[in-house]
């Protein structure tokens, strides 16, 4: 896969943009790590269609600034949790950007839940937004017919045990196998790998000090940045000899044992 701008593409102070050329859709891009990956990719070259549920207002502002780093950008709202309108985002991105080269499925629900109180409604919900939805806009994209790659963003707790949101647990350990299958499926057109984070944002609501507080817990003695995680998306969005593999972006935290006290 030629993902390697020349010519015209490439930057005269960095030289060739490597995702010149290409069309990126990101899931969830407008906030928090989803946007992060957003703009490492317009920084990289590409333009990028961003899908938003309900951050209209930071899909749009986010969009505005893509386009002020040269870039040609796209918001497309539609909502994963609903299988049905799941193959619809791509759809939705291909009218307003052309055919896809490159998908990022970075949404995610993260909803706290333990075992012996997780109903059946909220295990399907979880795995509609976390594991379905990934795996029909990876199978649509694939449908293109053309060269590509997707990058799947797991969880560094799928080696362990999260007892504290037992559905998204469940959910980004399908969404593994299912990057595995799909690697093999969709192969030779388009890889699929995946990116599985540890300590690099904390969830929404806690504390500042909650990333320090937990630095201990892995082999390198710190947490991460989302520029941590953009680095290797790039990596396997240009590669093009690595497919249904997992990078954990993790300081090495799930060599260890029990998840973050879990």
């Amino acid at each position: 896969m030629p993902f390697f701008g020349t010519g015209d593409d490439a930057d005269m102070t960095h030289g060739p943009l490597p995702l010149a050329g290409k069309v990126a859709l990101v899931t969830g891009g407008a906030k928090r790590i989803g946007r992060a990956i957003s703009l490492g990719l317009a920084g990289a070259g590409a333009d990028v269609v961003v899908h938003y549920r309900s951050s209209g207002t930071e899909a749009r502002a986010l969009v505005e600034e893509i386009r002020q780093l040269g870039r040609r950008a796209w918001p497309v709202e539609g909502d994963l949790g609903d299988p049905a309108c799941a193959s619809d985002v791509l759809q939705l991105a291909r009218g307003s950007a052309g055919p896809v080269d490159l998908l990022v499925n970075n949404a995610s629900s993260f909803v706290g839940t333990r075992l012996d109180m997780v109903s059946a409604a909220e295990l399907h919900a979880d795995l509609d937004i976390n594991a379905i939805a990934p795996f029909l806009l990876a199978k649509a994209f694939a449908g293109q017919e053309r060269e590509g790659a997707v990058v799947n963003l797991l969880d560094a707790r799928i080696t362990d045990y999260d007892a504290q949101h037992v559905g998204y647990h469940v959910s980004k350990r399908v969404l593994f196998a299912l990057t595995r299958m799909m690697a093999v499926e969709f192969a030779p057109r388009v890889s699929v790998n995946a990116i599985a984070p540890g300590l690099i944002l904390a969830p929404e609501g806690k504390a500042p000090s909650y990333l320090a507080d937990l630095a201990h817990t892995n082999p390198l003695q710190r947490h991460g940045d989302p520029a941590d995680v953009v680095d290797a998306v790039l990596f396997l969005l240009c590669s093009r000899f690595v497919t249904g593999q997992v990078i954990f972006v993790d300081g090495g935290r799930h060599m260890r044992g029990s998840m973050y006290g879990c």
